[in-house]
């Protein structure tokens, strides 16, 4: 009986020193992979923030828009539709807008198309969107959603939009998507000129001044 007992006795203890090697080893593999995980998310978050405007302007094949800032067309739907007022457009494209430290306003101009925007890296975008009745509203485009910035905003056709980052961001740069149902043309984008935006918008006379083009070419 004694031999029996301490013959089972080691084969249990062996059977525990197993498990026990099997539980450390998967707290070990866990680890790593957590380990892992968090370097593949800090290396996504440098490859990404670390960018700077200039790198971002080369990469991405931008050019400087009339509005300020910098863009590239990156689709235009193949189908086309007519508009209420009986123009044909595409329907739809889509842009890369990018404001930077070397041009970070996007002056004041009105589209009559909606744009729907989708923010992607950098600093905070605040956006000042006159509506036809003068109502000011401000959204800010971000990715800290805790203070109530957003990663998505439509602005219906015929409100008057201008944006800004600021003048101290942490990247220098913000960058968004932008896509306009029916298709963007220059024919139905109109500049916000000084002069012209006071006698529209008299109330808002110090943010106008701040972000808009000065005279008319």
């Amino acid at each position: 009986m004694s031999t029996i007992s301490r013959s089972g006795l080691a084969k249990d203890r062996h059977i525990w020193g197993l498990m026990s090697s099997l539980r450390w080893l998967t707290l070990f593999v866990l680890i790593l992979l957590a380990v892992a995980a968090t370097q593949a998310h800090s290396g996504v978050a440098k490859s990404s923030q670390g960018l700077s405007a200039n790198e971002l302007v080369d990469l991405l094949n931008l050019d400087g828009h009339v509005e300020g800032g910098f863009f590239r067309r990156t689709y235009a739907a193949d189908y086309t539709l007519l508009t209420p007022r009986g123009d044909e457009r595409l329907s739809m494209t889509s842009i890369f807008y990018l404001l930077a430290a070397q041009s970070p306003i996007g002056h004041f101009h009105v589209n009559r198309s909606d744009i729907v925007h989708y923010f992607h890296l950098g600093d905070p975008i605040t956006y000042y969107l006159v509506h036809p009745d003068g109502q000011l509203e401000i959204v800010v485009m971000g990715n800290d959603l805790r203070a109530g910035q957003r990663l998505q905003m439509t602005v219906p056709g015929g409100v008057w939009k201008a944006s800004q980052i600021p003048a101290d961001g942490e990247h220098g740069f913000g960058l968004v998507s932008e896509a306009v149902s029916p298709g963007f043309e220059y024919a139905d984008m109109t500049l916000g000129y000084r002069d012209e935006l006071l006698k529209l918008f008299p109330q808002h006379e110090k943010l106008i001044r701040r972000l808009s083009h000065a005279d008319m070419p």
